[in-house]
């Protein structure tokens, strides 16, 4: 197996600028927790947050949902805040919904699922922050 190889800046950036809606698989409702901290700059900088979390009603000001499957709506972006060994069935969930394009943030690293999402059409970008990546290509947003 090839190791996969992040897009390059100026697709991140094209990405950035095309998605609107983003699902966050993992939004924890707690301020201090990272998906939490990146989701608040996610609404900042202008995107709708969908959190994708179980046994959580809502999570900033946006309802919550259990899973990917019962998000109402057309998903730009899937940002994932959880382990490694729990990304392959979000990647089939993606595949199975159609869903453009997925985000795994700092540390979330499946070589596996990346490559089966790429060869499912889907664009990925692994063991990157979306919030840092944001703030380098558009300093002045």
């Amino acid at each position: 197996m090839v190791d996969f190889i992040n897009p390059e800046m100026t697709e991140i950036a094209a990405l950035l600028k095309q998605v609107k809606r983003i699902a966050v698989v993992g939004l924890s409702p707690k301020a201090k927790r990272p998906s939490h901290q990146v989701a608040v700059s996610l609404q900042q900088f202008g995107y709708q947050v969908v959190p994708v979390r179980p046994a959580v009603d809502e999570v900033l000001g946006e309802t919550a949902y259990p899973s990917l499957d019962e998000v109402p709506g057309a998903i730009d972006l899937v940002d994932v805040f959880r382990a490694p060994e729990h990304v392959m069935p979000i990647v089939e969930k993606c595949i199975e919904l159609k869903v453009p394009a997925i985000w795994l943030q700092d540390g979330v690293v499946n070589q596996e699922a990346a490559q089966r999402a790429v060869e499912a059409g889907i664009t990925v970008v692994m063991d990157r922050c979306i919030y840092r990546d944001y703030l380098t290509l558009f300093p002045d947003e």
